[in-house]
């Protein structure tokens, strides 16, 4: 018995280990980073939760595919100054919507919850102090290849 509850803890542990984003410390690559041009505006999205890792939904906003919900992963997309809306899906669809400044950086978090039967990432707009520092501790993923 002591033997099946360890290599049950050891397999979560991989797998927590394995869902985690791959690629540089955000800190990193921070430096290398083109700055933002005064005609657009930056969103950042980022997940800090390890929990429901195997669940990583497609970030879309304005409906065009930008990213993945990778935990512990971030990237960034910079766009035209305007409404936007954000969104994933899993089950059900979570929506954002908020506007954006002409040089302004926006943080968007993409949270983890319970579902029926998978987890739901909703994206939620948080103050750029924090979102500086949580994105910080992510890895930087490059957004959509």
């Amino acid at each position: 018995m002591k033997k099946m509850t360890c290599f049950f803890l050891v397999s979560v542990l991989v797998a927590l280990v394995q869902g985690c984003a791959s690629g540089p410390g955000f800190s990193d690559v921070k430096g290398t980073i083109p700055p933002l041009s005064a005609d657009k505006g930056r969103i950042y999205f980022y997940r800090t939760a390890v929990f429901g890792a195997a669940v990583q939904p497609a970030v879309r906003l304005d409906g065009v595919e930008v990213g993945t919900a990778q935990p512990k992963g971030c990237f960034y997309v910079d766009v035209a100054p305007g409404s936007h809306f954000v969104e994933t899906t899993t089950e059900v669809s979570r929506r954002l919507t908020f506007t954006l400044d002409k040089n302004e950086t926006r943080y968007v978090r993409l949270s983890m919850a319970m579902g029926f039967f998978v987890g739901h990432a909703y994206p939620e707009l948080v103050d750029s102090a924090v979102g500086e520092k949580e994105v910080a501790t992510c890895n930087y993923t490059g957004g959509k290849k």
